[in-house]
């Protein structure tokens, strides 16, 4: 294996906390088969399918949700439900699994990870904002979508008002969320 190979690799995986996909490293010229050539080597880890690791890359916060965004293969997972509250700071939720959308014509071929939760949902552009390289909803999609999935309305509410507080949202999207929370939060009925 060439030392051009892994620079190639290492140059996508910059921008992706140390993570690499089958399909990128066919885009950029490597092979499926030199990247397990590498992973026999020891330079490539293999940590879900067609996803792999460099493995002398420095470890990074939040490098399993840039793992999770690549595990579908053939789209890109994009961050979503508490994953999205917990990562935004937004509420005290504390997500078991990583929450992703992937879109609704999507289907896996495979077994779904444990660690993972996959929504099924096509995301509008506006929808989806990026932090840290990673895909993610953005703050009101991500309380939006608690909303739709039932979370408790004491998390929820949290999540409007700190959202709020550190300006994340306006006051008109504050009133269209708080409109879609009330059918759920009893304080909020007698209001």
């Amino acid at each position: 294996m060439s030392g051009s190979s892994y620079s190639t690799l290492y140059n996508l995986a910059v921008d992706q906390m140390g993570y690499v996909t089958t399909a990128q490293g066919r885009g950029v010229g490597v092979s499926a088969q030199a990247m397990v050539m590498m992973e026999r080597r020891g330079t490539l880890e293999r940590v879900s399918r067609s996803v792999y690791r460099l493995v002398h890359f420095p470890t990074v916060a939040h490098a399993q949700y840039m793992q999770a965004t690549l595990w579908p293969h053939g789209c890109c997972g994009v961050l979503s439900h508490e994953t999205a509250l917990s990562i935004y700071q937004l509420s005290d939720v504390a997500p078991a699994k990583v929450h992703i959308a992937v879109p609704i014509g999507f289907r896996v071929q495979c077994e779904i990870p444990g660690y993972l939760v996959v929504h099924h949902e096509d995301l509008p552009s506006e929808d989806v904002s990026r932090l840290e390289g990673m895909p993610i909803t953005t703050p009101a999609r991500t309380i939006r979508d608690c909303i739709a999935a039932h979370l408790g309305p004491a998390l929820i509410r949290q999540a409007i008002d700190e959202a709020r507080r550190s300006g994340m949202l306006d006051a008109a999207t504050v009133a269209v969320l708080d409109a879609a929370l009330r059918p759920f939060d009893p304080g909020l009925q007698a209001v």
